[in-house]
C-alpha cells in the first residue's frame, strides 16, 4: 500500500505542476500561443505522465501489490475527471483535433500546431516517467525500471483485430464527445469519463485501449513485438479512418470537404400554414378575381 501512496503523490505532483504552468502561461502569453501550443503541450504531458504510472500499476500491481483492475480503473476514472476539469479546453488528443478540423471548427495551421504540441507533450512525459522510475522509490518502480529497458508491444492480438478494436473505440469515443457538446459541464464531465473508462477496460487486453496517436507513439512505437508499419496501422490509420466515419455519420457531411448533407433531411424550423405559402396566395387571388 505504501507504493500506491507514492503513486498518489506522483499523480498529485504532475497535476499541480501542470496547473501552475497553465495558469502562469495564460497570464503571460498571447491567447493564440497559449491555446494552440502551451495548453496542448502541458495537458498532453499531464495526461501521459499519469498514464505511464497507471500502466505500470496495471502490469505490476496485481502480483506485486495485491490489488486488481478494479483499483486501477477507479484511479483511471478519477484521474480522467481531474484531467477534464483542469485541461482548460485543451483537446489533448490528435484525433479530437482532427475531428474539429473536419467539422471546420479549427484551421489547418492551428490544428497542425496543436498536434505537434501534443506529440511533444507525450514524449516529454515519457522521459520524465523514466527518470522518476529510475529513482526506484518503490518495488514497483524497481521492477518497472528493469522492464522499461526492453518494453513489449501494446498490441496483444493480431494487427487486423487490433486495428478493429482501436477503430471501434475511436468511433464510439467521438460519438460520445460530439453528443455531449452543449451539455452541462458536470454531466459532460461524468459521462465522458465513464464512457472512456469503459472503452479502455474493454480494449485493454487487446491494444491497451489507447485511441490517442500521440500517446501511442510515446508508449509503444519503440517497443519490440511489432513493426513500425503495424503500429501505424493500428494506432494511427485505423483511428483516423474511424474519426472520418464518426464525423460523417454524426453530421451527415464533412464540413471541411463538402457541406451537402448526404444522410439526414434538413427540415425548416418553422412550418408555413396551409394557404399561406406564395403558391396558395396566388391561387386564392385568382379565385377571388373569378368570383368578382
Amino acid at each position: 500500500m505504501a507504493g500506491l501512496n507514492i503513486s498518489f503523490g506522483y499523480f498529485f505532483a504532475m497535476v499541480a505542476l501542470c496547473e501552475v504552468i497553465r495558469r502562469v502561461s495564460k497570464k503571460l502569453l498571447p491567447l493564440q500561443i497559449y491555446s494552440n501550443l502551451v495548453v496542448e503541450l502541458v495537458s498532453c504531458f499531464q495526461l501521459a505522465a499519469c498514464w505511464f504510472e497507471l500502466r505500470m500499476l496495471v502490469i505490476i500491481g496485481p502480483w506485486g501489490g495485491g490489488f486488481g483492475m478494479d483499483v486501477v480503473m477507479t484511479l483511471f476514472f478519477l484521474l480522467f475527471l481531474i484531467h477534464e476539469a483542469t485541461f482548460d479546453g485543451a483537446e489533448a488528443n490528435p484525433l479530437v483535433t482532427v475531428q474539429q478540423l473536419l467539422r471546420a471548427n479549427s484551421s489547418v495551421v492551428a490544428s497542425t500546431l496543436k498536434i505537434l504540441a501534443q506529440f511533444v507533450g507525450t514524449h516529454l512525459a515519457n522521459v520524465v516517467a523514466k527518470v522518476y522510475w529510475s529513482w526506484e522509490l518503490t518495488e514497483f518502480h524497481l521492477i518497472q525500471n528493469m522492464m522499461a529497458r526492453d518494453c513489449s508491444s501494446a498490441i496483444q492480438t493480431s494487427v487486423s483485430q487490433g486495428a478493429s478494436v482501436e477503430a471501434a473505440c475511436t468511433f464510439l469515443f467521438h460519438l460520445v464527445v460530439m453528443r455531449l457538446e452543449g451539455a452541462a459541464f458536470g454531466s459532460r464531465l461524468l459521462s465522458k469519463a465513464l464512457a472512456i473508462t469503459v472503452l479502455v477496460h474493454i480494449a485493454g487486453p487487446y491494444t491497451t485501449g489507447l485511441f490517442n496517436p500521440a500517446l501511442a507513439f510515446s508508449a509503444t512505437f519503440q517497443c519490440s513485438g511489432n513493426t513500425l508499419s503495424e503500429y501505424m496501422v493500428v494506432f494511427w490509420l485505423s483511428p483516423f479512418l474511424a474519426t472520418i466515419l464518426a464525423v460523417f455519420l454524426f453530421n451527415g457531411n464533412i464540413p471541411l470537404l463538402f457541406c451537402k448533407n448526404l444522410l439526414y433531411t434538413q427540415r425548416t424550423k418553422y412550418k408555413i400554414p396551409k394557404g399561406k405559402s406564395p403558391v396558395d396566395q396566388q391561387e386564392n387571388k385568382a379565385v377571388n378575381r373569378q368570383g368578382k
